[in-house]
């Protein structure tokens, strides 16, 4: 392709992108964009299938059979979330197998709020309420994100993670109406999660190397800190209502720019997870890497029959 050819294809691209036309898996793109794009979209996905596993561990302790059947629903919710995304990242020319590699080897990330530990019951109103809300508002943009399979996967995706916010909050409400004890374990929850879910909606602007370009291919819709800033002003509302108490002896409200000033994140820590050194880290990664193992017979048993009825 000569070099003539090349800019006029990037001129129609642009164009599309400025129009807000959505990219299809059929258009020319520019490699940057599609590898941007496996990146975030697989990160996503890896998120949806690793975050299974904090929730998973309280199937068998969740309080009644109301709140096990739930949470087995939104377990089932996040795994069918997780295929969406692989498939839509399957789109840019990227196989299955490839995605799982790179996220079984270390070579590809996931969201730094699934490694840390799920201790109580309470943490699973906390993860549904905050993780799940946070979740939310990243989320909602992406519905508007210039690559159409992305965009189309997540319409479904954000209406299931708005029950899976409802069901924490519920949770954390009925324990806020409880004992003495129940009160002590939802405010706890939150002590522990609150600062982790500010954390997973990404490094500061300034220290954020893909926001940028991201922004500019309408792959993302709010920077990082705008969407840090739009979770807390409208969590600490919902804290307030419950009895609960935000964890940030820096919180309050700013009249002049209607938003509430916050104290500083540790970013340290953040990062300090990022490159593996969190406090799950390491067993969320082999409970992964167990399970894909351990599911390798249903993977030949489903290849065997497709091969056996392909034949027919």
């Amino acid at each position: 392709m000569s070099e003539q050819e090349l800019q006029e294809l990037e001129k129609v691209f642009n164009q599309k992108i400025t129009d807000d036309v959505r990219i299809e898996p059929k258009d020319w793109m520019p490699e940057k964009y599609r590898k941007t794009h496996i990146r975030q979209i697989s990160q996503h996905a890896h998120s949806e299938i690793i975050g299974q596993l904090p929730e998973g561990n309280w199937i068998t302790r969740a309080p009644s059979l109301r709140r096990k059947v739930a949470l087995l629903a939104k377990i089932q919710d996040e795994a069918g979330h997780g295929l969406y995304l692989y498939s839509a990242c399957e789109t840019l020319g990227i196989s299955r197998e490839e995605l799982l590699d790179q996220l079984h080897t270390g070579k590809a990330k996931y969201s730094s709020i699934f490694n840390y530990p799920a201790v109580t019951w309470a943490d699973m109103g906390a993860i549904g309420w905050l993780v799940d809300g946070a979740a939310i508002i990243n989320q909602i943009p992406l519905m508007n994100t210039s690559y159409g399979p992305y965009a189309r996967a997540m319409v479904r995706v954000c209406k299931e993670e708005s029950f899976h916010q409802r069901q924490g909050f519920e949770i954390m409400l009925t324990l806020t109406e409880g004992s003495e004890e129940q009160k002590e374990m939802a405010q706890d929850a939150l002590n522990r999660w609150w600062w982790p879910a500010l954390m997973m909606l990404g490094p500061r602007d300034a220290d954020s190397p893909n926001t940028a370009q991201s922004m500019k291919w309408k792959l993302k819709r709010k920077t990082n800190d705008e969407l840090r800033q739009q979770f807390i002003d409208q969590t600490v509302p919902q804290a307030e209502l419950i009895g609960l108490t935000i964890p940030d002896p820096d919180l309050k409200w700013n009249e002049e720019r209607q938003s509430y000033d916050s104290g500083a994140i540790d970013w340290d820590e953040f990062w300090q997870v990022v490159k593996g050194h969190g406090p799950c880290n390491k067993v969320r990664m082999e409970a992964r890497i167990a399970a894909h193992e351990n599911g390798s017979w249903v993977r030949e048993a489903a290849n065997a029959y497709a091969q056996k009825h392909s034949k027919k």
